[in-house]
């Protein structure tokens, strides 16, 4: 007997075209309402006052309506539409529309709390909440894939005790006069614990919509593509990075938090929406057939955002998150493919940020020499290398969490060292706590990337400067990275994280390849700290620590590159790049920044734990109960008959 543990049924028995119907006309009001006003007053950020002038958080009201609508017109199989969701799956329709009534809900929250309750919406901030009730109603009744069976978990019960904890911390902080000075302690504790209380529910939240509404997918082919010519294939990959380009544009320039929380919370369900329809599979399809052409566009989509911005306000965020990406490819060598747990990896970046600060003439360095770009670059390449073997030699026969503390304590002696070579202490080389100032500007080819240049009309300034000479660096660690990671010595790595016992039993020398993969993620990230003691001016011990509140130190490092993926190229670049800007983009919450940014990171890790970007072989490890049980009994001995 054969069963089947997918099917496609609603959510909410309606009938298809009735369905189609509501959420079409959900899809259009959310988008429409963006004409309208939604509040009444400016003093909400991004003044949402004006009728027919969209702005802030009204354009991704407009983005999720329209998405909405596209692939709902698109899974109805109207012409010349087909185009955009070619797995036919209303699952893609259903969360866009969750993106819709995410944003809208957001936006209703965000106006109300910082405005003093609903009264301060207007006509337009009701159209967008009951349009995004009614695309998600409507997206319920429409066919879904769904799963016939999914238990409900309950997360630890002893968690639920913050319910009425929370409440009672509130009180408590509140009921304390001010002048007291236990009342900061006392009110930050309650904020942790409404954040805290917030999250369990949260996730408890994602247990029971998981249990209610089964969504599944069923496993089938796309139908195949229709046939298009060489240049228009290559046209629409270049349109994809434009857009894409424009996208993260848009995310970088956010001027405040509440617009960029809207932008991550709409970002994640157009993803997932995309996904599901097969529209990345299908462009992926088409990068993998014009691969030259996707890394040129790649390429030239990055290099081109100096050249969107008007100063450099943003473009120094955008330098900096290459700076941070970068050096966490360099340690997804070691953690990603070797599988050799790092917590001092940042001393690295410092190593080579003060190597390249003290031979590039900086007045307060007492070697008093001032090496060209690329000898500084190689200079603190090599001696960041050379640290990674002198560190690595004496302890990389330490395993696991032996290992892991190892690397923590020499995190902190690598700063603590750079402290005491303070002239009092020790010898006067760093300076100590002031660390090593007034490093001047590069100077590649009589190019001074300290100066304004104008190229094709476009002023480009110090950090955009500096952008694309991070950016080329950045291409060649990726391109470090690919060439070693699908050679001999990354095929030896991943066999010794996979099993490091049996790899040394099948011939291959664990010490020795770990210890290379050790000094590789050294050198690369000495290379990016070159670049970061130029663009920063000063390079001080402080700024290499395990953890702090922004980035870059060794718990961010680690947390981007398992949070992307690790073993994956663009994991690593994508939680680089959201682990920079989110804390940035929180400071509107102040002293519950952190706090928050912590209960995300541990909201997104349950859900996805294999990471934003996983490879194949990992995504299965976290997945086996999703992989279909293999035969037993009398149909194995029957399959095995057949195959033979």
């Amino acid at each position: 007997m054969t069963t089947t543990s997918t099917e496609t049924t609603p959510v909410i028995p309606l009938p298809a075209r009735a369905a189609a119907a509501l959420t079409g006309l959900g899809a259009l009001a959310v988008a429409a309402s963006a004409a309208m006003s939604w509040t009444w007053t400016s003093d909400f950020p991004g003044d949402l006052t004006y009728f027919g002038s969209p702005a802030g958080l009204q354009w991704l009201a407009i983005v999720a309506g329209v998405l909405t609508l596209l692939l709902l017109l698109a899974g109805q199989g109207v012409p010349g539409l087909r185009w955009a969701a070619p797995a036919r799956s209303n699952n893609a329709v259903l969360y866009a529309a969750t993106g819709a009534l995410a944003v809208a809900a957001y936006s209703v929250a965000a106006i109300s709390v910082e405005l003093g309750g609903l009264a301060n919406l207007e006509p337009g901030g009701w159209v967008l909440a009951g349009g995004g009730l009614i695309t998600v109603l409507g997206a319920l009744g429409l066919p879904l894939e769904r799963r016939t069976h999914v238990p409900l978990r309950i997360v630890d019960k002893r968690l639920f005790l913050l319910v009425p904890a929370a409440p009672i911390g509130w009180f408590a902080a509140h009921a304390i006069p001010d002048d007291q000075p236990v009342a900061p302690v006392m009110t930050a504790l309650s904020g942790a614990l409404a954040i805290a209380t917030g999250a369990v529910l949260l996730l408890q939240l994602g247990h029971l919509a998981n249990s209610g509404l089964r969504l599944g997918k069923i496993e089938r082919p796309l139908d195949a593509p229709r046939q298009l010519p060489s240049w228009v294939e290559v046209l629409i990959i270049v349109l994809a990075f434009g857009l894409g380009l424009y996208a993260i544009t848009f995310g970088i320039d956010t001027e405040y938090g509440e617009l960029f929380t809207g932008y991550l919370l709409l970002a994640g369900f157009v993803v997932a929406a995309l996904g599901r329809s097969g529209l990345l599979a299908r462009l992926r399809a088409l990068t993998v057939k014009h691969r030259p052409v996707t890394t040129g566009a790649a390429f030239a989509a990055a290099a081109s955002f100096p050249f969107t911005q008007s100063s450099d306000q943003y473009t120094s965020v955008a330098t900096n998150i290459l700076i941070f990406a970068t050096v966490a490819l360099g340690l997804n060598i070691v953690v990603g493919l070797a599988g050799l747990l790092d917590l001092g990896y940042v001393a690295f970046l410092g190593v080579g940020a003060y190597a390249a600060a003290l031979v590039s003439g900086s007045p307060a360095s007492p070697i008093h020499v001032q090496f060209p770009f690329w000898a500084a670059m190689l200079t603190g390449a090599v001696v960041s290398m050379i640290f990674g073997v002198l560190i690595g030699a004496p302890t990389l026969r330490l395993r696991g969490d032996y290992l892991a503390i190892v690397t923590l304590g020499f995190g902190e002696i690598f700063r603590i060292t750079m402290l005491n070579l303070n002239g009092t202490t020790g010898p006067k080389i760093t300076n100590g706590s002031n660390g090593i100032p007034r490093i001047p500007d590069l100077e590649i080819l009589g190019f001074d990337l300290g100066k304004t240049h104008t190229v094709a009309g476009i002023e480009l300034g110090r950090f955009s400067n500096y952008y694309l000479l991070m950016l080329l660096v950045t291409a060649l660690v990726v391109l470090v990275f690919a060439r070693v990671g699908n050679s001999r010595i990354g095929r030896a790595w991943v066999a010794i994280r996979e099993d490091e016992t049996a790899a040394e039993a099948m011939g291959i020398n664990g010490f020795r390849l770990k210890l290379l993969a050790f000094a590789m993620g050294a050198c690369l990230a000495g290379l990016a700290g070159t670049v970061q003691a130029h663009v920063s001016y000063t390079v001080t011990p402080d700024q290499y620590t395990f953890a702090e509140a922004l980035p870059p130190n060794s718990a961010f490092l680690l947390a981007a590159v398992i949070l992307g993926g690790m073993g994956t190229i663009s994991g690593p670049l994508a939680g680089a790049t959201l682990l920079f800007l989110i804390p940035k983009k929180l400071e509107f919450l102040s002293d519950y920044q952190l706090l928050a940014f912590g209960a995300a990171l541990i909201i997104l890790m349950r859900v996805r734990p294999e990471g934003l970007i996983p490879n194949r072989r990992r995504q299965l490890e976290f997945h086996e109960a999703a992989i279909p049980a293999q035969p037993t009994g009398d149909d194995a001995t029957a399959l095995t008959k057949a195959g033979a």
